[in-house]
């Protein structure tokens, strides 16, 4: 049984289609990355598993259930989940909205929780410090602690290595892939070609929002759908760390024609 699946899933967003006859699925011990352009429809997918976007067709499925007939606190349970959106309303300590992620804990529990992933992001220097005072990085860990902070079966992520250092989103991508090594089902909205192919168990890749691809990292970016969905003319190369992507723009791309 998959952690995550969507089902046939049609969404519709100001008119425009945003999924179309999305499936896909997640399962636990497994790290899915979700690329493609922008506009592509990765952060649609994550919401509407998440229960934040309607479906006008097919359905979400969290834990084998259809999300549709699960509360939020059930829907929380089944599955953490991190916009990409990382504005925070009020200048909390660090160890206060990492906490939040254990809403389900007591409250001396959910801090030791919160104390624990902020060490796993490398964060725990933070634990203190409130969020409004912190730079966009930081305040980045905070909200990713927040997010590893529940026991949740699953794990959605919506650009977590954006506005990091190279450092730093290596470090997330190796804390995403020991979280699904440790039995959780990770799925991870990614832009980076290159990190997408290195730390994923799996590809989907997503276009004018429906399923282009969908299988192992090197099967998933082929030549082909490197040039018709990313408008590129790539090959992958393998460098001391994992894939390497050599690329260039197609003609047309690059005259806008």
């Amino acid at each position: 049984m998959s952690a995550l699946a969507l089902e046939g899933a049609t969404a519709r967003l100001g008119g425009r289609t945003v999924l179309d006859a999305v499936s896909l699925a997640v399962r636990a011990g497994e790290l899915v990355a979700l690329v493609g352009p922008n506009g592509a429809g990765k952060s649609s997918v994550i919401r509407a598993l998440a229960g934040l976007l309607p479906l006008s067709g097919g359905r979400a499925v969290l834990g084998g259930e259809d999300a549709v007939g699960l509360s939020a606190p059930e829907r929380a349970a089944r599955a953490a989940y991190l916009p990409q959106e990382r504005r925070i309303a009020w200048n909390l300590p660090a160890i206060e909205v990492a906490a939040l992620g254990a809403p389900f804990l007591t409250a001396d529990d959910a801090m030791a929780r919160a104390r624990q992933a902020l060490a796993e992001v490398e964060a725990a220097h933070l634990a203190d410090r409130g969020v409004a005072e912190m730079s966009g990085g930081e305040r980045a860990r905070v909200l990713l602690a927040r997010a590893l902070a529940t026991d949740a079966a699953a794990l959605m992520v919506d650009e977590p290595v954006a506005g990091l250092d190279p450092e730093a989103q290596l470090m997330v991508l190796e804390r995403l892939r020991g979280r699904a090594r440790a039995g959780q089902a990770v799925l991870a909205s990614l832009h980076d070609l290159p990190l997408a192919a290195r730390f994923a168990d799996r590809v989907i890749v997503l276009n004018h929002g429906a399923v282009a691809a969908n299988g192992a990292p090197m099967d998933a970016l082929n030549p082909d759908i490197l040039s018709r969905v990313f408008g590129l003319t790539a090959r992958w190369v393998e460098g001391p760390d994992g894939p390497l992507l050599s690329a260039g723009r197609r003609p047309w791309a690059v005259q806008g024609a």
